[in-house]
């Protein structure tokens, strides 16, 4: 969104608007906007997500707002997501061949040289609802929210208010929110740290609560800054029920596997600092985010995103984007057979030492004589493990000096965090009326 030339007739506080909305993410900035361009917004847009070799997701979204003369604004969304394709299971890669019999009694062999994956199809469907109250200087906005797919119930709802300060040229935003979720894996939950042979029936309960609050301020004509600080608890169960975690023998070689196990809560707390600059013409957006929990994992990001305008109607918005995150504490690509187990387990390499890196861009245009807004995104990102050095071996790697992965680097031909090549394309629409 361009941040418009000064102009007598249209107020700075309208001017940097949406930006500020970009900056703390506010479901009461969507609204206020939406009134402003019309009775009606239709958004509709589509993903297409592949990993190489792994999952492709396609993902069709529609949002329907409508805006009322008083500012009021009632929206609805509506998400599907179609998903197939193979996770790795955590287990250890090896230069032999490994064959393993599941709880059922079916078997599975994986090639050697290649990182276990199991398949999978799943669908999933989510239903987002917001209403947008202005009430002078205070806008709430109440959202609900509910998805459903295989295994995995989720419910919630959340309050965000907005308050303008200073001749509106800053806004405060407080929010919180609440989830109840439920996880019924199929097949029964299996006992963590187990061979997975004793299973419960049932579902297990999850409850996610957050907290949010940010600060936004309009600095000149054409600068605007941020900074959103995030509270999430979450507490219940936090396995993952189909991941793995290898039992190596004395030279490393992956000799069975168990079920992982994960702690039953876990604080996740970020800040975000944002920036809006807005040049003759283009806008310049950056954002930096430092992430940390009670699981032992600290992440930084670093956002940047160039909005450059090729007509009145048309523009190109190149993005790139780095992230880092330091592993789990109980974060182990394999466990020593013969030694006692330790309290907790994973090999999921989301908890492992990641990075990633995204370049892609978005460009957007009016169709000649043709009512609203086409879109399209194109992304390419590469994610690697801290210890990939791109040659199939392990190097140093963040973690406890009794990590397998420092004793069995002639066994083990792939880091647990193995590389992944990721594409993603979105088509999107919108349009007013």
């Amino acid at each position: 969104m361009q941040l418009d030339a000064p102009s007598p007739t249209r107020p700075l506080r309208h001017r940097l608007r949406s930006a500020a909305c970009l900056l703390l993410a506010s479901g009461a900035c969507a609204g206020k906007a939406t009134a402003q361009s019309g009775n009606t917004q239709l958004d509709t847009s589509t993903l297409f997500y592949t990993e190489r070799g792994r999952t492709t997701v396609v993902e069709p979204m529609v949002r329907l707002t409508r805006s009322l003369s008083d500012g009021q604004s009632f929206s609805a969304q509506l998400v599907l997501d179609a998903m197939t394709g193979a996770s790795p299971t955590g287990a250890t890669p090896s230069k032999i061949a490994q064959t393993v019999t599941s709880a059922s009694g079916s078997t599975s062999t994986t090639e050697a040289l290649k990182v276990p994956v199991s398949p999978f199809r799943d669908f999933r469907g989510a239903l987002d609802f917001d209403w947008v109250r202005p009430l002078g200087l205070v806008t709430p906005t109440t959202s609900a929210h509910v998805s459903r797919e295989r295994d995995y119930r989720s419910l919630g709802a959340s309050e965000v208010v907005s308050i303008d300060l200073m001749q509106r040229l800053t806004t405060l935003t407080v929010g919180g929110g609440y989830n109840s979720d439920e996880v019924t894996p199929i097949g029964g939950t299996p006992i963590g740290l187990s061979d997975g042979s004793v299973r419960t029936q049932g579902s297990n309960s999850k409850r996610v609560a957050s907290g949010t609050i940010g600060l936004s301020r309009v600095l000149t004509r054409r600068w605007l800054v941020g900074v959103t600080g995030t509270r999430i608890a979450e507490r219940g169960y936090l396995t993952e029920p189909y991941k793995v975690v290898s039992l190596l023998d004395s030279v490393g070689t992956p000799s069975d596997q168990l079920t992982e196990k994960r702690p039953e809560s876990r604080s996740r707390s970020g800040i975000e600092a944002s920036s809006a600059y807005h040049l003759d013409q283009d806008v310049v957006y950056t954002t930096y985010r430092y992430y940390w929990d009670d699981w032992g994992i600290r992440s930084h990001t670093l956002d940047f995103k160039y909005r450059h305008e090729l007509g009145s109607t048309t523009y190109f918005t190149p993005h790139v984007r780095l992230y880092a995150q330091t592993q789990a504490d109980f974060f182990s690509g394999g466990l020593q057979q013969g030694v006692p187990l330790p309290t907790f387990a994973s090999a999921d390499y989301r908890l492992g030492p990641l990075r990633s890196g995204t370049l892609g861009g978005t460009f957007g245009f009016h169709l000649p004589k043709s009512p609203g807004e086409l879109t399209l995104r194109v992304e390419y990102i590469h994610q690697w493990g801290k210890g990939d050095r791109g040659d199939g071996e392990t190097g140093d790697v963040e973690g406890p000096s009794d990590d397998h992965r420092s004793s069995v680097s002639s066994t083990v031909t792939h880091p647990t965090v193995a590389p992944v090549d990721i594409g993603t394309v979105v088509l999107g629409y919108s349009v007013g009326f």
